[in-house]
C-alpha cells in the first residue's frame, strides 16, 4: 500500500514546471494507432497509464522509443498487428476504451475487457461508447469476460446528439469519424481544454474538424492520416493544484502557465476563499495576504457555492482541491458535483483531521470552516485529486499525518513528491509495492 507521510505546517515556496495533462496525453496516444506514419510527441509524462499504453503498443509490434527523462516519445505503428484472441487492452484504465476506434479502423476488430474502469467516481457506464461504435457501423458482441467490437467494412459517417457532454465519448466519436466515409456531426460535445488539445492533434494528423472548443463538432472523414511532431500544453489541473498548495500552506508558489485563458473561472473560484491569482510573463502565482476566508455573497441568505460540471463550468476534477481550501477557510461554503454520484463519499475522512463537513446528498456537501485541525491518518479512495486534497489539508497542519492509498496520484502527476520537496514540503512515499 503506497502512502504519503507528511510533516505539515511548512509554507511552500518556489517555482514549478507542471507536466502535461494525462487527459490529453492518453487519447492522443490512442489516436496515434490511426496512422502508420512516424510521430514525435513532446512532453509525455512518466505516469502509470502512459506506461500501460506504451506496453500494449510494444506487444502489438509498434516501434516505441520513449525517453522518460525528457518526455520525448517517438512512435511508428507501421508494423503493428492485432489479434483479438490474444491481445488484451490495459485493464483498470478508463482510456483503454479509446483504443477501440483505431483498432476498428486498422484491423476491423477490437477487444475490450469487461473491467475497464478509472477512478472510483460512481457508476461510469460504457453504453454511450457502445452507441457511438454502433452508429458508425460497428457490431458489439459479448465474449468471455470481454466485449468484441467488429466492423466488416469501413466505418460510415453519422450524426449524433449525446445525452451529456462526455469527454471520452466525444473523443471516441472524433476517433471514429476521422477516417469514416462522409461527414459526421456531434451535438452536445465536450469542449474541455484537453478535448481541444486532442482535436488539435487530430487536425495535425490531417483530420478535418470544425467547431473545436464548441459543443458541436463536424468531422469530414479522410482516407488517410499522416504523422508529425506535437508538443503538449501544461496541465491546467496540475497548475491549479500547486497554486492551491501554495495558498493553503500560506506560502508563495509560482507555476508556469502558458494558457491563462483557461483560468478566469478558476481564478474567481480561488477568490471565493480569499486567494488572488496573478498571471504574468508565462507564470501564475497564488497571492494570499491574510487568512483563508470564504467570501460573503451579496445575497446574504445563500451560501457561497462552487458548482462543478462539464466545461465551461468549473472543472469537476478540481472540486476536491477547493474542498480542502473550504475546510481551512473561515466561513461556510457549498460544493456541488453535478457529474458523479459517488465522488463525495470520501469527505468523512476530513473529520479525522477535526474538520466539520455536512453531506447534503450524494452530490452536495457544506464545509463549516475555521475549526482547529490536528494531524491524522486518513484513507483515500481510488480518486487522484481526493488523495491530493487530503494531502493538502495534512500539509497545512503542523505535525505528522499519513495519506494511505495515495498511489492514484501517480496516474496523473509525475514527480509529485519530488516537486513538493523542491518547494520545501516534508513529505515522502512509504509502503510502496
Amino acid at each position: 500500500m503506497s502512502k504519503l507521510i507528511v510533516h505539515g505546517g511548512t509554507p511552500l515556496q518556489g517555482r514549478i514546471i507542471p507536466s502535461s495533462n494525462k487527459n490529453a496525453v492518453l487519447p492522443v496516444l490512442c489516436a496515434t494507432l490511426l496512422t502508420s506514419e512516424p510521430l514525435a510527441l513532446h512532453g509525455v509524462p512518466d505516469i502509470t497509464d502512459v506506461r500501460k499504453i506504451l506496453d500494449i503498443f510494444e506487444k502489438l509490434g509498434s516501434s516505441v522509443d520513449m525517453d522518460y527523462q525528457t518526455g520525448e516519445l517517438r512512435l511508428h505503428h507501421r508494423d503493428t498487428h492485432f489479434d483479438a484472441c490474444k491481445h488484451h487492452l490495459p485493464e483498470e484504465m478508463r482510456s483503454s476504451i479509446m483504443l477501440v476506434p483505431p483498432l476498428l479502423a486498422r484491423f476491423g476488430v477490437a477487444r475490450l475487457e469487461d473491467n475497464v474502469k478509472g477512478c472510483t467516481l460512481g457508476v461510469r457506464e460504457i453504453d454511450p461508447h457502445i452507441e457511438v461504435f454502433r452508429r458508425f457501423g460497428g457490431r458489439v458482441e459479448h465474449g468471455e469476460g470481454s466485449l468484441i467490437v467488429r466492423a466488416d467494412e469501413k466505418l460510415h459517417a453519422t450524426q449524433h446528439w449525446l445525452d451529456y457532454a462526455s469527454v471520452t465519448t466525444t473523443e471516441n466519436f472524433v476517433l471514429c469519424a476521422a477516417t469514416a466515409q462522409g461527414t459526421s456531426v456531434l451535438t452536445n460535445a465536450a469542449c474541455e481544454p484537453h478535448v481541444q488539445e486532442f482535436c488539435r492533434f487530430m487536425a495535425m494528423l490531417g483530420a478535418q474538424i470544425e467547431g473545436i472548443g464548441t459543443s458541436r463538432l463536424t468531422v469530414h472523414g479522410v482516407q488517410k492520416l499522416g504523422g508529425g511532431d506535437f508538443h503538449f500544453e501544461e496541465d491546467f489541473h496540475e497548475i491549479t493544484t500547486f497554486l492551491a498548495l501554495g495558498a493553503i500552506t500560506g506560502g508563495d508558489v509560482q507555476v508556469r502557465n502558458r494558457t491563462p485563458d483557461n483560468f478566469p473561472l478558476i481564478d474567481r473560484t480561488f477568490a471565493k476563499f480569499g486567494v488572488q491569482i496573478e498571471h504574468k510573463d508565462g507564470w501564475s502565482r497564488a497571492i494570499r495576504t491574510g487568512p483563508l476566508k470564504v467570501e460573503t455573497p451579496f445575497t446574504r441568505n445563500v451560501l457561497t457555492k462552487v458548482e462543478a460540471a462539464p466545461w465551461p463550468y468549473f472543472p469537476v476534477d478540481l472540486l476536491p482541491i477547493f474542498i480542502a481550501l473550504g475546510v481551512r477557510a473561515e466561513g461556510n461554503a457549498m460544493f456541488w458535483n453535478k457529474v458523479y454520484d459517488g465522488a463525495l463519499g470520501w469527505t468523512g475522512e476530513l473529520s479525522k483531521f477535526g474538520a466539520h463537513v455536512f453531506s447534503s446528498d450524494p452530490h452536495r456537501i457544506v464545509t463549516l470552516g475555521g475549526n482547529p485541525l490536528s494531524p491524522a491518518v486518513v484513507e483515500s479512495p481510488y480518486i487522484i485529486r481526493v488523495a491530493i486534497a487530503l494531502f493538502m489539508v495534512a500539509a497545512s497542519i503542523p505535525g505528522r499525518s499519513e495519506i494511505r492509498n495515495a498511489a492514484p496520484i501517480k496516474r496523473a502527476h509525475p514527480r509529485f513528491v519530488e516537486n513538493l520537496q523542491s518547494l520545501g514540503a516534508k513529505v515522502e512515499w512509504a509502503g510502496e509495492n
